[in-house]
């Protein structure tokens, strides 16, 4: 119960910082789970898969509520994702553990690079007459109106990422926030509302697979997505603006620790 009671308040956190950056929090949970609290990593990979389908579902609610998610370019982008976190899943179960380890440090070390380009002020160019749209910000007040550039790069990249999701369980936000603010110029608020309204999907589609595989345990999935579900819950309500440099590179420190203790584990076991 002990364990349980542990694993759900770290979840709380993990819950607030995956909806904040839209990632989904299993490049957190996943690194507590099998470094801290020594957990298989496919054992922590369902778990983490159980608790990103939490996140989407509470964070993208309140983010789509506010008008924030561009729901028509989520369903484009869901199409090819969906595919790649199939066949993730597939390779992944029959993977070997420390190649698993040593693949998720290197996503790690990724995560924290692409972090520190995104800038909260690096809004769109504008409309570009493909999937336009517009939402009110809600720090300005103002509206912004943007369109979609680059959706074939988006495409793939989203390909990538239901990859990313099936192996490593992740929920592919990692890759989708960089590619549509940077590649596809969609601000910042609306991408990361995106992503988690799509990460869920993705998410379970690669949770079938591990389910099937038996390495979905109650007793690491159940208080991993009930803390996860209140902290993503939490976030937008409370903090809808995009954090301050100083909290992204926190977290980008987090991370390059986190990456290596993962990849000493790959190498020494």
């Amino acid at each position: 119960m002990l364990f349980e009671l542990e694993l759900f308040g770290i979840a709380i956190g993990v819950g607030a910082l995956g909806g904040m950056l839209g990632i989904g929090g299993g490049v957190f949970i996943i690194p507590i789970l099998t470094v801290l609290l020594h957990v298989p990593i496919k054992l922590a990979i369902g778990a983490s898969l159980v608790s990103v389908i939490a996140t989407s579902s509470a964070a993208g609610a309140v983010y789509a509520g506010h008008g924030l998610t561009h729901s028509k370019l989520a369903m484009v982008l869901e199409i090819a994702t969906t595919s790649g976190a199939i066949a993730g899943g597939l390779i992944a179960t029959s993977m070997n553990e420390r190649w698993l380890e040593g693949l998720f440090a290197g996503i790690l070390i990724v995560t924290a690079f692409g972090m520190g380009r995104l800038k909260p002020d690096a809004e769109s160019s504008g409309p570009t007459g493909r999937l336009d749209t517009s939402f009110l910000d809600p720090v300005s007040g103002a509206r912004v109106r943007y369109g979609v550039r680059h959706l074939g790069i988006g495409m793939g990249a989203s390909v990538a990422a239901g990859g990313l999701s099936g192996l490593l369980g992740i929920g592919g936000g990692v890759i989708k926030v960089p590619i549509m603010t940077l590649v596809m110029r969609i601000p910042l608020k609306a991408a990361v509302a995106t992503s988690n309204f799509m990460i869920g999907v993705t998410a379970g589609t690669s949770a079938i697979i591990y389910f099937s595989r038996g390495y979905v345990t109650p007793y690491l999935a159940v208080p991993t997505a009930l803390g996860v579900l209140i902290g993503a819950g939490i976030e937008p309500r409370v903090g809808r603006r995009v954090r301050s440099s100083a909290v992204k590179r926190i977290f980008e420190v987090v991370l390059v620790v986190f990456a290596a203790q993962m990849l000493w584990k790959a190498l020494h076991g």
